[in-house]
């Protein structure tokens, strides 16, 4: 019977200082993973990987070297990568009309731009190996418009999705699969941007989402848990969402 542990796989997170990011890393490690956490973060990064008895290798996911040296340091401790959760991100909320080009340069050299250096950099370990897990985290925002407030950000995501799609079907010939994860509205440090929208931001959230809450980075966590396990062995290429209904 194929298992839900990841007894012995060695799992590699970005943004895994804080929030989604952690949370994934201490629920792979419960479950018998070893984890290479990566951020720009480094005490809050360093913090976690002790925490779960991994490794904290400080990485900017927007260069290409340090993709590289983040992908050898992992291989010099543990030998092999089998999931990589490609969690980095920012958020602003701004529409599109004041968004400069500065800040959607920016915003998608991480969001967009580091996914694509990950999948390539792993991407090359994972095809030697002929076998592996990658969990590109999109949002909502990937699956609909969110004109007015988030257009960059909605951008980035939306090129997340297209780009897992097609890595999944170059990838598949040869064992190696590629999802994405699209999160609701998560109780996360990211969620403090929505102060933007007034006092009663957080109501005003929750009263959208059919299920009637925000969700816990666990939840989340969960399911990237089932996409890098090999309970989900004959999933590729597809949105996984989390989000109480919210875009049923």
């Amino acid at each position: 019977m194929t298992e839900r542990g990841l007894d012995g796989k060695v799992i590699f997170i970005t943004g895994g200082a804080r929030g989604q990011g952690a949370t994934e890393a201490r629920l792979c490690h419960s479950l018998g993973a070893k984890v290479v956490i990566t951020d720009v973060l480094v005490e809050q990064g360093q913090a976690v990987a002790d925490e779960v008895d991994g490794l904290f290798v400080r990485h900017d996911v927007t260069s290409p070297e340090q993709w590289s040296d983040a992908v050898d340091a992992a291989l010099d401790r543990f030998g092999r990568i089998d999931g990589l959760v490609n969690n980095a991100g920012v958020f602003f909320i701004k529409p599109m009309m004041d968004t400069t080009l500065d800040e959607y340069r920016n915003l998608t050299e991480i969001n967009q731009t580091g996914v694509f250096l990950g999948m390539q950099a792993v991407g090359r370990v994972m095809l030697e190996q002929g076998s592996g897990s990658m969990v590109n985290i999109s949002s909502i925002a990937g699956l609909g418009g969110a004109g007015g407030f988030a257009f960059a950000y909605t951008a980035s995501k939306w090129a997340v999705r297209g780009m897992s799609k097609s890595a999944a079907i170059e990838f598949g010939p040869h064992g190696v699969r590629v999802n994405s994860v699209h999160p609701g509205i998560i109780e996360t440090p990211m969620l403090e941007q929505f102060t933007a929208l007034g006092d009663s931001w957080h109501q005003t959230l929750r009263d959208a989402i059919p299920m009637g809450r925000t969700a816990q980075a666990s939840e989340v966590a969960e399911l990237v848990v089932f996409l890098l396990s090999d309970l989900s062995s004959y999933c590729s290429g597809h949105e996984f969402v989390v989000d109480g209904a919210r875009n049923a």
